[in-house]
């Protein structure tokens, strides 16, 4: 019988130092033998070590699996001294050993770290148990049955451990076996290791034992569950084929043949092309060859299912009578010539051509001027179905394009969906908050849209549920969005941008009248012999009680009105009654918004500029003031980066032009600037303020008063230039509704002022500027010259609205 490792080691005295051989994924114990690839340069260099001395190692654990280059925080400080029995060279340049661990050693420092590990070492001796006491004596035995077991529910131990465990009696030695055998994570290996104590480490082994036996216990219930399972679809099986052929001695019918039938002569009567024909054939031939109940054949009908209901060739007569359109496109819609205009050109070149592929429309816009409602208008002249999806949050890709079939509960994408609700080939399909579609892990959905949305691509476009191409040219695609920058730059390319911009005092009361009022009687049940408002008070609610581009809020108020006038018409009184500007706040309380009030004189400091914002374009005041101290530029009023820089780049171009302003250079040295543009909560960013910037400093330094009826916007240089704006018709708006008399552009804006409608320019003075110069010659009235500078006192205010503007 060979000798026991504590008695070979009477014999090989371990020395204090030792090569140290770091192990990952795996805890040597004492009396374990176990063989181990080596590859790492610095392991390799430790096994040579120790072979050409006394082939002793000391085997420590790593802390995590992942550290390639070990270091001594890395390394557990308790391992087990190991003699090396065996090596072996091999191809790769790695090295097999087989060793076996001999005594627990406790690492007290890093002699040397290079080429290899060597560490001193003290070796810590296990507690002689003089007697074993029937606590121990029981916990031995529970241990053993426990392993028993587990062997029994499937655990997997070579049958010479298994007639070791059966013969040990030692706990120590017991538990060093038990833990080495059960494939444990390296930390809780490590914590039994490091108990020195035998009963205690026994006892933690019992413990590990009896979580691994609850584990096999649910794998073994989980699989005979899941073999019971798979006996009873297997049973199922037989007895419907014994079903099926006791039907077919009866002669009694056989539903899926009709079913096969049904979907051939569905098929043949959707007029597909030959490639998708040949593919719907080729699935119901697989279908006929299936068992009715096998899970795939669900997923094969529904397939087929789609196929037969899709509209392949089946497409509606469009209505070409341009005149009928025209009449259609006024009656639901006021204004919006431009796009009426484009509608109809669309429709006299299909009736000259005969055949067109659909054009791709944008309309960008703030929301509420009637991106929506002008699709179902647009498809009721043209005499076809509409389809509405809405594209914003849309993440994932495969809402455009389809899952595969391969997937559970697989679908086509939004838009074959849209083609199967519609019916035909040819709808109108609007596509709502195209700027809004996100991107993420699960794929890029505008990216996807680029086959969608191009003329020269969509005959064939190709949906990862169908896989066969799907003819989408006849379709007129048309799309929304409230801003055009965050669309991608090749989806913008390929549609037709037609910007919808905000409606006028007079445009609102126009649509209030002839389309929100009469659609909101109808709605209330409110006879229109009854109710009268009259057109000062639709102005009055436009003014009063709305601010926005769009028209929704004011509908919302006139649905108030008709609320209260049909509670007062159902509590019995029959009397027409009048909505006047006079009574008006009887149904909608105060006013929530106060026209701006006209300053009653200019003002030192404050200069009136116009901001764009999603909602439409707005006036936004600008005051700056001076105040004793060293120079410092204060900007206030929720800023942002880019208008903060316009602040400091206006204040570089007044320092730059000191003396042709008659400015002195001390005021700047011995006063502190600060700027603010009130609604302090409203975030505003942007350069199209620069020159309003410009016109405040320059107020507040010359002490000049600023025309209280101009307003201005440009962005302004170090230079003095002034650069064009975006946004031209919604700031003309702004400025009309403010009560400005006079707006300053930049000079290359002015082509710009052709697309702007002639009654919106009524009564205004537009003045186009280069130069900074020209902009101060039209707000400054009287001739600057040396004045005492506008201080915090000085400062002639006026009583100012709140700005709204969040962007300038």
């Amino acid at each position: 019988m060979p000798e026991s490792p504590e008695k070979k080691n009477v014999k090989t005295k371990i020395p204090g130092k030792l090569p140290l051989l770091p192990v990952r994924d795996i805890v040597v114990f004492p009396q374990m033998v176990l063989p181990l690839f080596v590859g790492r340069d610095l392991s390799v260099k430790a096994i040579e070590k120790a072979v050409s001395e006394k082939k002793l190692v000391l085997l420590a654990a790593q802390k995590s699996l992942d550290v390639e280059d070990p270091k001594a925080k890395d390394i557990y400080t308790l391992g087990t001294v190991g003699t090396i029995m065996r090596m072996l060279r091999l191809s790769d340049g790695r090295i097999k050993i087989l060793v076996q661990g001999i005594k627990k050693a406790k690492i007290l420092s890093f002699s040397q770290t290079a080429p290899y590990y060597e560490v001193e070492i003290e070796t810590l001796e296990e507690p002689v148990l003089t007697q074993i006491s029937a606590e121990v004596e029981a916990t031995v035995r529970a241990v053993k049955e426990q392993m028993e077991k587990a062997i029994s529910f499937g655990k997997f131990l070579m049958p010479d451990v298994v007639a070791l465990i059966e013969n040990l009696d030692d706990p120590g030695r017991l538990a060093d076996l038990v833990v080495s055998n059960l494939g444990l994570k390296v930390d809780v290996a490590q914590d039994v290791l490091e108990t020195i104590d035998p009963v205690e480490r026994l006892k933690k082994a019992s413990d590990i034992l009896g979580k691994e036996l609850h584990v096999l216990i649910m794998q073994q219930k989980i699989q005979s569950e899941a073999k019971g399972e798979m006996d009873k679809v297997q049973r199922e099986y037989f007895l419907r084929e014994q079903l099926k052929a006791i039907q077919k001695e009866l002669g009694e019918s056989d539903d899926r043949s009709e079913e096969i039938d049904d979907f051939r002569e569905k098929i043949a009567a959707a007029k597909m092309t030959k490639k998708v024909e040949k593919e719907a054939m080729k699935q119901l031939r697989r279908l006929e060859r299936m068992h009715p109940d096998a899970a795939e054949a669900v997923t094969v009908r529904t397939y087929l299912e789609w196929m037969v209901e899709l509209p392949w060739s089946k497409q509606t007569k469009d209505r070409l009578d341009i005149s009928a359109a025209k009449k259609i496109l006024d009656e639901d819609h006021y204004d919006l010539e431009r796009i009426k205009e484009r509608i109809l050109e669309y429709l006299a070149v299909r009736k000259m051509k005969g055949k067109l592929k659909g054009p791709i429309l944008c309309f960008v816009g703030p929301p509420g001027v009637g991106k929506t409602s002008l699709g179902k208008s647009i498809a009721r002249s043209l005499g076809r179905k509409f389809v509405r999806i809405s594209l914003g949050g849309v993440h994932d890709e495969a809402e455009i394009r389809g899952h595969r079939r391969t997937y559970v509960g697989a679908l086509p994408g939004r838009l074959i969906q849209g083609m199967k609700q519609a019916g035909t080939a040819n709808p109108v399909f609007m596509m709502d908050e195209i700027d809004k579609i996100g991107t993420d892990f699960r794929g890029d959905p505008s990216s996807a849209l680029l086959e969608v949305l191009d003329p020269e691509q969509n005959h064939s476009f190709s949906d990862h549920y169908l896989g066969v191409p799907f003819n989408l040219s006849n379709v007129m695609f048309i799309t929304t969005a409230n801003q055009i920058d965050p669309i991608p730059l090749p989806l913008r390319d390929r549609m037709e941008m037609i910007e919808l911009s905000g409606y006028t005092v007079e445009e609102k009361v126009g649509i209030a009248k002839n389309f929100l009022l009469p659609r909101q009687l109808e709605e209330h049940g409110t006879a229109p012999a009854l109710v009268k408002i009259s057109d000062a008070a639709l102005d009055q609610i436009v003014t009063h009680y709305t601010r926005e581009a769009g028209v929704r809020n004011l509908e919302r108020e006139i649905a108030r009105v008709l609320r209260k006038i049909a509670r007062k018409i159902a509590e019995g009184g029959k009397k027409v009654i009048r909505v006047t500007p006079s009574n008006l706040h009887q149904f909608l309380g105060i006013p929530k918004f106060i026209p701006e009030a006209e300053a009653e004189s200019d003002s030192i400091g404050v200069a009136t500029g116009l901001a764009w914002t999603p909602t439409g374009g707005d006036v936004l005041q600008i005051e700056a003031t001076l105040m004793k101290g060293k120079g410092e530029l204060i900007l206030t009023g929720s800023l942002g980066k880019v208008m903060k820089e316009s602040a400091q780049a206006a204040l570089s171009y007044i320092r730059s032009q000191e003396k042709a302003l008659k400015i002195k250079p001390a005021l700047f040295a011995k006063n502190d600037i600060h700027i603010h543009v009130p609604a302090g909560a409203i975030p505003k960013d942007g350069p199209s303020a620069g020159i309003t910037l410009a016109t405040a400093l320059t107020s507040a330094f010359t002490g000049v008063p600023v025309r209280r009826d101009v307003a201005m916007t440009g962005e302004i240089t170090l230079r003095g230039r002034v650069l064009p704006i975006g946004g031209l018709k919604e700031k003309i708006l702004a400025a009309k509704r403010a009560g400005m008399k006079t707006i300053i552009f930049p000079k290359r804006n002015e082509k710009d002022l052709e697309e702007v409608p002639k009654h919106l320019q009524k009564g205004l003075e537009f003045v186009f500027a280069e130069q900074v110069d020209t902009v101060f010659k039209h707000v400054f009235r009287k001739k600057r010259g040396p004045k005492k500078p506008a201080s915090a006192k000085s400062n002639k205010t006026v009583k100012r609205p709140r700005a709204t503007a969040r962007a300038s």
